[in-house]
């Protein structure tokens, strides 16, 4: 097969030898246009040279509505999979970035349109919890048409998902999250996650907005402004806080990641006091067997044990003072044992049975 030598800018129709704008971080020398990026390219720009981990690789997307348009749903996962490389429309993992250690999430509009399904939903709730744990900013590089349609109330219980780790990740671990919007970010993204940075970035000229300019015209049934729904439209309206052409994004979000480094509150390399990893659906499941074929003060003991043995802080104070309890029925007595636990720190909620 051919190679392709040459592009059309979207904007100005100049025809662009391909190598040149790749020298020029795909931004057009005539114009100054800021061409589609895939979400490799993306990587290569912002993180040190062989810095890049890749997390959660193996997650691909399913069909659990069984969901038929013009073509089912998996067949186009298999064709949008082919021609990107991709597994979704996300890819997400550590890298650093001027030597800051940092977690790096980055959306592909050419898989699907960037559409968040729950694939992309899992991976950036992962790499956000992930981040947590180690104590690291996140950077998340938004570009989508929304939530997945294919993929139903799915799709959008992603947008809480996501917004729920940034909570903690922002609130109670006090570590710093980042926004970079890019063109176009739209839909569910821009109603959740892309709006919650501490810093919301985006690049000039991005169309970035939540329901489309024509909706809102005739739902409005008025002319909006030429440069509605632009990032310079949203800086002067105060949603944004800098626009940053794509050469210098890499340097401005070095110089801010190190800015917000010494913010009040930071830890570093810790998370603050009080957060604590919640309990893995499996290891909760295996607790709550053991718990019902056995449960005495031996099988208590030993489900503290375990707690302890998973890094939870438990005291010899927390064992009497659930055994003094008058619970009578195992699975009430394991609740407490379990909200004891978590009395000093962030309290989860446990999947019913």
């Amino acid at each position: 097969m051919s190679k392709v030598l040459w592009t059309k800018c979207d904007q100005c129709g100049s025809i662009l030898y391909i190598k040149h704008l790749k020298e020029h971080y795909h931004v057009c020398l005539n114009c100054n246009h800021h061409l589609q990026l895939t979400s490799q390219d993306r990587i290569d720009y912002l993180s040190d040279e062989d810095s890049w981990q890749p997390l959660d690789n193996h997650l691909q997307p399913c069909d659990p509505l069984t969901f038929k348009d013009q073509k089912p749903y998996t067949d186009r996962i298999v064709e949008a999979q082919e021609r990107t490389g991709l597994k979704d429309a996300v890819q997400t993992g550590i890298c650093n970035i001027e030597g800051i250690p940092i977690a790096l999430g980055v959306m592909d509009f050419n898989f699907m349109g960037g559409s968040m399904g729950s694939v992309v939903g899992e991976k950036i709730t992962r790499l956000i919890e992930h981040a947590t744990q180690l104590g690291l900013p996140v950077v998340l590089v938004c570009t989508s048409g929304g939530a997945r349609m294919q993929e139903g109330i799915l799709s959008l219980m992603q947008m809480a998902k996501i917004s729920a780790a940034l909570h903690v990740h922002q609130h109670e671990a006090n570590l710093s999250y980042f926004a970079v919007l890019t063109s176009p970010t739209t839909g569910g993204v821009t109603a959740s996650f892309a709006m919650l940075g501490d810093l919301i970035l985006a690049e000039p000229k991005a169309l970035i907005g939540f329901a489309g300019r024509r909706v809102i015209e005739q739902t409005l049934q008025e002319k909006l402004p030429d440069n509605f729904q632009t990032s310079e439209y949203l800086l002067k309206h105060g949603l944004l806080d800098l626009i940053v052409p794509r050469p210098l994004l890499k340097q401005a979000l070095a110089e801010l990641l190190l800015l917000y480094k010494e913010a009040p509150l930071k830890r570093r390399g810790q998370i603050s006091y009080g957060v604590k990893k919640g309990l893995y659906p499996e290891f909760d499941k295996k607790l709550r067997q053991e718990w019902r074929q056995k449960p005495n003060e031996a099988n208590l003991k030993k489900a503290f044990d375990s707690l302890k043995d998973e890094g939870f802080s438990l005291s010899e104070e927390n064992f009497k003072e659930l055994m003094n309890s008058k619970e009578g029925n195992s699975d009430s007595l394991f609740e407490k044992a379990l909200q004891l636990v978590s009395k000093s720190g962030i309290e989860w909620s446990l999947p019913s049975k």
